[in-house]
């Protein structure tokens, strides 16, 4: 399944991993009256790729049926047998999987029955049934012939929590039941959870937290009303609908690719497939895109808010109600009171329950509506109810609501937000004796930190002055002491932005002098857009590329703030890794890891360099930038948009792996956000997609888009802003889409280098995949996983791509909302010169 044309995000989770994996002595290949699977043996599929048997999953001492990827790390679960009896590990040695009576049942050591088929069949002998796994990871029980069309129970009938290529997942409409799946109930246990995914029928997908229906797309499951289901490069999909059933089922266009579509512990429906080159599991889909969008994810009395670091907080009155389940990020479990309410005629008016008002907010569900005139009377109303726990007043159409029991589903709305309201929350007097003494003790705190600040500031004001004075009536020897106070006029990055600080260290100016000989021309290795960027050597040894500001740069103090917090948070062989920072004595100066090849622009680019590129290292090189986008969009635990990808910004190491670097204009985005808006528009020519250039739009296929221009520059050698002498194109867009057509597509690539014929068709390929990124359409282009697998899937047919973004259209699809990547669009193209801004 995909998302828009498989847009990908995470943040990440990851697959079900089990820690525990037994080790296993022999196998065997069915399970018959003579035949059956203790802890140490094992069914395996005939290709080899599932494995059935015992397990233990995560933290957990008891042992499960189940059925796991063979040779994958960590083992991903995809079917349990007794997820709510589980055998203890006392009882495992004895305990059996077998056929008995035509049954395969599960018996712990005392022989007591913990999981059947139950089957209801009785003309069956027992010698005559037996139990396969077969190659698309379906367990089997049948009737003397293991290839049988008609089996007696297949484990595809009833799924758990994840949904196989090949199995059905839909509505049977004679017996009124569904083909669904549900959670589990934690990492460690496989117990059905609180989230399920099924469909009634009507609805191709629902997605429900207990009883609480929180997602759904697809109409009778209808392509156009379900992105997920669009045409893509992955997967076929069958959609059925008959007398009998109404099903969905899907098969990898590649049998050697393994997928999985699951419902995870924390309530998203995800699609992942397995890349064998990274060995990790890549996001093709996720629904629901935010955390906060799932049902009750915060629990009782938790606050949901997608935009702040902590995701799920207690609201104001209450606590955690398990400590432990909190810091393992499990936020089911909810809040408790700290003081229970005080409801009646017993009590003093000052002892009396009071209300905290919480405004911009989504409101919980199910409110009972009661009739008020007036705010007064709609407060009075729930004060009088014991059970009323909250309530909300509109003035403009008189409605009250009230709220009896737990509140679930709040939500904090961005303050541009036109739908959100406001609530007023139940909470005993002596809370709001506890919040006052906080908010008066946070008030002391913030003047206490103003004046401190005021303070710092004006004695740093006067120590810069003064060394300021020094520093020119000496500058011709450039003897600088080292400077004890920043200066407080200049940016300081604030350690509040990370718990532990952002992990880099701060420079002295002192020091960066010494390592770079006083910015001796000698150490200088270029200039950018950011400043004059230095090659210097710390007192340990390490060489360090360094970046100042220059005064007239145009990127400021928050790029500088915005690289130093972004990259250092950031780890990943294909992104640049920040030494320190220095902000001292009006200087802003990035201090990078030494690349000794410098940037990719500084080869591709150079008549004479360019010869040291062959084929094979313009490939990998291609692959690197892959890895760290898809990083950067996907698998970091902050999903950065980059916002200025261009061959300048791609550094090669002395064994020529590419880093990305330069995150000045990079945007951090919460959780599974794919999208943003910004005023300022800021990049480089020749690179930033039309979206963004013309109104402001980024996205993760901004990024995309860039990468789709640095590949095709990689091939040819040329800038994309070189002008091509031919009639209809002015960029080397234009020139790679007249090949293209023209099918003349290897005349792209870069004239100094030598291809064998074995390798054509991977520059074809990267052609391909080049022309793709470079869409208009942002939801035609490919997410960078899918980038990945195109490029390093032998076996894998591409879509053919459409008309670059350097043109004008007249009309772009007969349906703009569905990609065919199976066909072009076939309707009439009119080029247009850009012109340059």
């Amino acid at each position: 399944m995909e998302m828009n044309c498989f847009v990908v995000l995470s943040s990440l989770l990851l697959p079900i991993s089990l820690l525990n994996t037994p080790l296993f002595s022999h196998g065997v290949e069915t399970i018959s009256g003579n035949k059956y699977i203790t802890q140490t043996t094992t069914i395996s599929s005939p290709n080899g790729r599932f494995e059935l048997g015992f397990f233990t999953p995560g933290q957990s001492s008891n042992y499960y049926i189940g059925i796991w990827y063979k040779n994958i790390s960590p083992q991903t679960v995809v079917w349990v047998a007794n997820r709510v009896t589980p055998i203890p590990s006392s009882a495992i040695k004895s305990s059996k999987l077998r056929i008995l009576d035509g049954d395969l049942v599960l018996v712990d050591g005392a022989q007591n029955l913990m999981w059947s088929t139950n089957l209801s069949v009785t003309t069956v002998k027992q010698n005559s049934v037996l139990a396969t796994l077969r190659d698309n990871g379906n367990l089997v029980l049948s009737e003397d012939d293991i290839n049988s069309t008609t089996p007696l129970w297949e484990s595809f009938d009833h799924p758990t929590d994840t949904n196989l290529p090949g199995s059905k997942f839909g509505y049977n409409k004679r017996t009124k039941t569904t083909y669904g799946f549900t959670s589990w109930k934690s990492w460690d246990d496989p117990a059905p959870g609180l989230y399920s995914l099924d469909n009634n029928g009507d609805m191709g997908f629902l997605l429900w937290n207990r009883t609480e229906e929180y997602g759904r797309s697809g109409h009778k499951f209808g392509i156009d009303s379900n992105p997920s289901l669009n045409p893509n490069p992955l997967f076929n999909f069958t959609l059925v609908d008959n007398e009998n059933e109404t099903y969905f089922t899907y098969n990898m266009l590649n049998p050697s690719m393994l997928g999985r579509h699951v419902i995870q512990v924390d309530g998203r429906e995800k699609q992942l497939t397995w890349s064998e080159s990274t060995q990790e599991w890549l996001l093709t889909y996720v629904q629901p895109p935010q955390p906060c969008d799932i049902y009750a994810y915060c629990g009782p009395f938790g606050f949901c808010n997608d935009n702040s670091t902590n995701v799920c907080v207690c609201l104001q009155g209450f606590k955690y109600k398990s400590e432990r389940e909190w810091g393992l990020n499990e936020f089911s479990g909810g809040c408790v009171r700290n003081t229970s309410l005080k409801c009646g005629s017993n009590y003093q008016e000052e002892d009396m329950d009071r209300f905290i008002i919480y405004p911009n907010v989504r409101l919980p569900r199910h409110p009972k509506n009661i009739t008020a005139e007036s705010q007064a009377d709609c407060e009075s109303t729930c004060v009088k109810n014991c059970s009323c726990t909250a309530y909300a007043y509109s003035n403009s159409s008189g409605y009250c609501w009230i709220w009896v029991g737990q509140l679930l589903n709040l939500k904090q709305l961005g303050e541009d937000d036109i739908n959100g309201s406001t609530i007023y929350i139940r909470l005993s007097a002596p809370e709001f004796s506890n919040i006052k003494d906080t908010n008066s003790k946070q008030l002391l705190g913030k003047l206490k930190a103003i004046i401190a600040s005021v303070a710092v500031a004006a004695v740093a004001l006067v120590a810069s002055t003064i060394f300021w004075v020094c520093y020119k009536r000496r500058r011709a020897a450039l003897k600088i002491t080292e400077l004890a106070v920043d200066d407080a006029l200049d940016l300081t990055i604030d350690k509040d932005t990370d718990e532990n600080g952002i992990g880099v260290p701060l420079i002295t100016f002192q020091s960066i002098l010494e390592a770079t000989n006083n910015f001796s021309d000698a150490n200088k290795l270029g200039e950018g857009g950011f400043g004059p960027v230095y090659k210097g050597m710390l007192l340990d040894g390490e060489e360090i590329a360094i970046k100042r500001l220059s005064s007239q740069s145009r990127q400021g103090i928050n790029e500088f703030k915005n690289e130093v917090v972004l990259i250092a948070k950031l780890q990943h062989r294909n992104l640049v890794r920040l030494v320190g920072y220095c902000s001292q004595v009006g200087e802003k100066i990035l201090l990078y890891e030494y690349m000794p090849n410098k940037s990719l622009d500084t080869f591709i680019f150079d008549q004479t360099r360019r010869l040291l590129l062959d084929w094979s290292k313009r490939f990998d090189i291609i692959l690197g930038i892959v890895r760290g986008l898809v990083y950067l969009h996907h698998d970091s635990r902050l999903r950065i948009i980059h916002r200025d990808m261009k061959t300048s910004n791609i550094l090669l190491d002395e064994e020529m792996t590419p880093k990305i670097s330069d995150f000045g204009l990079a945007r951090l985005v919460a959780g599974n956000t794919f999208e943003a808006n910004t005023k300022k528009v800021a990049g480089t020519y020749g690179y930033m997609s039309p979206e963004y250039a013309l109104s402001g739009l980024f996205s993760t296929k901004s990024d995309v888009f860039s990468f789709g221009v640095i590949i095709l520059e990689i091939i040819c050698g040329k800038k994309n802003t070189t002008f091509y002498q031919h009639e209809e194109v002015s960029n080397l867009l234009g020139y790679a889409w007249k090949l293209w057509n023209e099918g003349n597509a290897m005349d792209l690539l870069d004239d100094s280098v030598l291809v064998e014929c074995c390798k054509e068709c991977e520059v074809l390929k990267c052609i391909n995949v080049g022309l793709l990124c470079v869409e208009e359409d942002p939801n035609r282009r490919p997410s960078m996983p899918n980038v990945f697998l195109m490029l390093t899937d032998e076996s894998m047919n591409l879509p053919q791509p459409n008309q670059p973004a350097f043109v004008t259209r007249n009309r772009i699809c007969n349906d703009s909302s569905t990609v065919e990547y199976d066909k072009p669009c076939s309707n009439q193209l009119t080029f247009s010169a850009q012109e340059g801004r």
